[in-house]
């Protein structure tokens, strides 16, 4: 298989195999006006097997979501077919209007405007609750 490299965007790597969907989902990837290649069990050395993401533009993309979705992926920038910077994800303190609570009577399912915040409590296990209601996400 051949995908062409990319000139301008970003290549998120190390993704654990079949969380590649979830994340173009939660990123709302299918917004995007740009070409988007997913690349799914892609063989690896460290991993075994892993998805690939290329993102053929260079837009903004949530550190936050990947972090809560696969905590060791890495974010690649490139410019001009070089990259230039590498980061190393984590898993995020806090979750902002990535997840909804889904406690009928959280606050946030009657206040609309509020935002959906979670934080991170049990690092081990990956564990976020809602700040206004301890529900787990």
């Amino acid at each position: 298989m051949n995908i062409d490299s990319i000139q301008n965007g970003v290549v998120i790597d190390h993704i654990t195999a079949g969380n590649s969907m979830r994340l173009y989902d939660l990123l709302k990837l299918d917004q995007a006006d740009c070409p988007v290649a997913i690349i799914k069990n892609a063989v690896s050395r460290k991993m075994g097997k892993k998805d690939i993401m290329k993102i053929d533009a260079d837009i903004p993309v949530d550190l936050d979501v990947i972090g809560y979705v696969d905590p060791g992926a890495t974010v690649n920038v490139i410019r001009n077919g070089v990259r230039v910077e590498k980061k190393t994800i984590g898993m995020p303190e806090l979750l902002t209007d990535v997840i909804r609570c889904k406690n009928p009577r959280c606050i946030t399912a009657t206040e609309q405007e509020l935002h959906h915040v979670f934080r991170l409590t049990d690092r081990e296990r990956g564990v976020y609750r809602c700040v206004y209601c301890e529900t787990k996400g």
